[in-house]
């Protein structure tokens, strides 16, 4: 896992609509690059929501809203449109965005061990650089976590 005071690894991905982006095209800007477990989910969907009904405000910090999760850019397309998402996700189907954060890890429910998603938020400045890891994502009150009281 990545940590505070590093460089955040650029990458280059598809988002929903097949388009390439990549993380360096936001260099200036922050960014909130969140990983998700997946579309349509009662915790991902109260996440992205609260990040959608705060979209003003993180706007007006500066901040560029991009989410992450292994789901296809079909999944992708329909989950923003359902829920009016105004920002990008990101189809990371080969999990490479994933390995490159240290968010795909070893899972445990109900007794057995699986790959996947750890949810987690990182918060990169406009030099590129990781200034707050959030780790514990408090899904319905996501923006609280992001923005200086």
């Amino acid at each position: 896992m990545l940590e505070v005071g590093q460089q955040a690894p650029d990458f280059t991905a598809r988002d929903q609509n097949g388009e390439s982006i990549s993380l360096s095209q936001f260099k200036g800007k922050k960014v909130v690059l969140y990983f998700y477990p997946r579309d349509n989910t009662p915790g991902c969907t109260a996440q992205a929501c609260d990040l959608r009904d705060n979209i003003d405000r993180l706007s007006a910090a500066g901040y560029q809203i991009i989410g992450v999760s292994t789901d296809d850019e079909k999944s992708h397309q329909k989950f923003i449109n359902k829920y009016e998402l105004p920002f990008p996700l990101i189809a990371d189907t080969d999990n490479k965005v994933h390995e490159l954060f240290g968010t795909w890890q070893l899972k445990k429910m109900y007794g057995k061990e699986y790959m996947g998603t750890v949810r987690t938020t990182f918060v990169i400045d406009e030099d590129g650089c990781i200034e707050d890891v959030i780790s514990k994502v408090k899904t319905k009150e996501h923006t609280a976590q992001i923005l200086p009281q």
